[in-house]
């Protein structure tokens, strides 16, 4: 990181390199869109390069570079307009014993996750799918750390919200 801040470009290439999978996979479970991502991923790369020099602290690299990342998610997000925010929580890796009903709970999952704000979205990538602890998941975004408590228990709760609501019956229709 001292390298590369000092403007050595292939050192800047080996942190690109090592942060770049993982960034695409973030910006792509904030998004739920590859090319936006792929956008968003590049956008932060350009940034982490243009702001490193005023890093104060090398050793923060990793929160640092991952506020730049979520900063340019929001970004892509704001000018696509055929953005369809969504995020798959679901791990497709695992065995399934009924593959209707996963792919039916896959969706139900995914649809109540784009009911979530950009800002509910990015607190629940980074605490559930990169396993950030609360106050990690606050410095990144720059918010207190109380406010990303927050924002993940009012995500949680709008998740169970839109679940609960997709599981009810609708009007007319009797429950089996």
């Amino acid at each position: 990181v001292k390298r590369a801040q000092a403007g050595d470009q292939e050192a800047f290439a080996d942190l690109a390199a090592g942060i770049a999978d993982r960034f695409l996979a973030t910006s792509h479970r904030i998004l739920s869109d590859i090319d936006l991502a792929e956008d968003a991923t590049q956008q932060a790369l350009v940034s982490i390069w243009q702001d490193l020099p005023q890093l104060r602290d090398p050793a923060r690299f990793e929160a640092w570079s991952y506020r730049l990342l979520v900063r340019a998610c929001y970004a892509e997000a704001r000018r696509s307009r055929s953005w369809n925010p969504g995020l798959r929580l679901v791990d497709t890796d695992q065995p399934i014993s009924d593959p209707s009903a996963s792919v039916a709970d896959r969706d139900q999952l995914e649809r109540a996750f784009r009911r979530l704000s950009v800002d509910h979205r990015a607190v629940v990538v980074l605490h559930h799918y990169l396993d950030l602890p609360l106050p990690e998941v606050a410095d990144t975004l720059g918010i207190p750390h109380g406010t990303a408590r927050s924002r993940l228990h009012y995500a949680m709760r709008g998740l169970r919200a839109a679940l609960d609501a997709d599981a009810r019956p609708a009007n007319g229709e009797v429950a089996s």
